[in-house]
Order: structure tokens, then C-alpha cells, then sequence
């Protein structure tokens, strides 16, 4: 009898998400580093409600990306929520702790803050942020830390903090 290899699983969570580079990039890291017992792969689901099951099966699992469009719709299944993905609304990574429970973050606020903040100038005052999904409600909320107002552009504005893409120029 043979012992099955022990292995720490990661992956994307999303509805067609073939397209994604994450699977690539994250296999070719966990090589560049040694890391042999990690695994990487696409957990793409019709829908949300099929999240339950594909977690019960996945014994191995400790953490997980999370896209279009579960940022949202994940909440009801996470356990514990860091207080930036609360006050955002959307939940890009979730950690899988030793006692089996989910917990959600929020990274693409630090992504995208600290990618951006060498650039900002005193004259940068406004931006648009172009889309309404998950991702956009962090760079909202990004930037309104660094106080830059914004408006969303969406194919099907609501409000006045939102416009039209045929009313760009």
C-alpha cells in the first residue's frame, strides 16, 4: 500500500474563468520556490450554490482567489470576514483556517493602493473607475482613502456617482 502524497491545495474560485493566468502563474511559483506539495487550480462553478460541495470535497484545501461573480455573492459562506472586505462588500481571497473555518479578505484594496500611490500627484483630484463589480468597490474604496473623488462608468448607470461608457470623450 502506498502513501498518497500530501499536498497543499490553492486555487480561483469563478463562473468560465479558463481564461485566467492565475492557475500558470501560481503552479510556475510554487515551482520557482520549492514548494512541491502545493497545488493550484480553477475551481470554475455555474453557481454559487455549488461552493458548499466543491469545499466539503477538497480536503486539502487552504486558501483560495476568488472572481466574476462570487466576490459578492461568497459572503453567506464565510465565517469570518476581515473588516476592509466588510466594509467594501466583495471578497477576493478566502483562508481556510486549521479549525475548518472560511475567512474573507479584501486584497485588491493593498493591491491596487500601493500600486498607484508612487504615482498620485497634487493634481490628481479625480478618477474614473471603469465597471461596477467587485474589484471596482475597492479601488472606491482606495480611493477614497486617499480622498480622490470618482465617478463608475457602467453600461447601465444607477445614480449620479455613475455615467454612461457612451458618455465618455
Amino acid at each position: 500500500m502506498t502513501k498518497e502524497k500530501k499536498y497543499k491545495l490553492f486555487g480561483l474560485l469563478g463562473k468560465n474563468i479558463s481564461y485566467s493566468f492565475s492557475k500558470n502563474y501560481f503552479s510556475q511559483k510554487f515551482e520557482n520556490l520549492n514548494l512541491s506539495n502545493h497545488k493550484y487550480v480553477n475551481f470554475d462553478i455555474d453557481t454559487i450554490d455549488s461552493f458548499t460541495e466543491l469545499i466539503k470535497n477538497q480536503v486539502n484545501l487552504k486558501g483560495m482567489n476568488v472572481t466574476i461573480p462570487y466576490k459578492e455573492q461568497v459572503f453567506p459562506f464565510i465565517d469570518k470576514i476581515d473588516k476592509t472586505a466588510n466594509k467594501i462588500g466583495a471578497i477576493n481571497t478566502i483562508k481556510f483556517t486549521k479549525r475548518g473555518n472560511l475567512k474573507g479578505y479584501n486584497t485588491d484594496v493593498f493591491g491596487f493602493e500601493n500600486s498607484i500611490k508612487p504615482l498620485l500627484k497634487n493634481h490628481h483630484k479625480k478618477a474614473l473607475i471603469l465597471g461596477t463589480g467587485g474589484a471596482s468597490k475597492a479601488i472606491a474604496f482606495a480611493l477614497e482613502k486617499n480622498k480622490i473623488k470618482f465617478k463608475f462608468v457602467s453600461r447601465n448607470p444607477i445614480g449620479k456617482k455613475q455615467i454612461s461608457y457612451s458618455d465618455l470623450n
